[in-house]
């Protein structure tokens, strides 16, 4: 059994894709992209350094939330189990490649925003957002929080 968690920030390359298991259960993968650009001293320019590359699979509750989120080109952060994964190709070659397990994905906010879907969550009200309810009847609540009279005044 691998135990070793890294942090991988990078870019999503592949759409992801859902697939199932002979078992029924559902995993989605895609992969991504990891590489670092650093300025160099004597001339200034940026210089590319070498890409790391792997494919991150995404189960149980991280399928339905990565699917509706995350497409290429994304800038992300996964993080999770690494392994190595070794096979041959058609061709009789031996090749492996690095694979992540993970165990959380979102979104690098240092290179994007995002607007989150709390769907079925309530915030709770901080204590300075606090209103007290006005009475019934006696008044609706502008935007401004100000209660307003619910009838205008008559004048004779």
């Amino acid at each position: 059994m691998y135990e070793t968690h890294a942090a991988v920030v990078g870019t999503v390359i592949t759409d992801p894709v859902k697939r199932e298991t002979l078992t029924g259960e559902e995993v989605l993968s895609f992969r991504m992209a990891s590489n670092i650009r650093r300025r160099d001293r004597e001339s200034g320019e940026w210089v590319d350094g070498g890409t790391l590359y792997l494919t991150v699979s995404c189960w149980r509750r991280l399928v339905s939330g990565v699917a509706a989120s995350l497409m290429k080109g994304d800038p992300i952060i996964a993080y999770g189990e690494l392994r190595t994964n070794e096979y041959v190709t058609r061709d009789g070659e031996a090749r492996s490649g690095l694979e992540m397990r993970a165990a959380a994905v979102g979104p690098d906010l240092s290179r994007c925003s995002v607007k989150l879907d709390r769907t079925g969550r309530v915030r709770p009200a901080a204590a300075s957002d606090e209103q007290p309810a006005p009475e019934p009847g006696s008044g609706d609540v502008t935007d401004a929080g100000e209660l307003v009279d619910a009838e205008p005044a008559l004048v004779g």
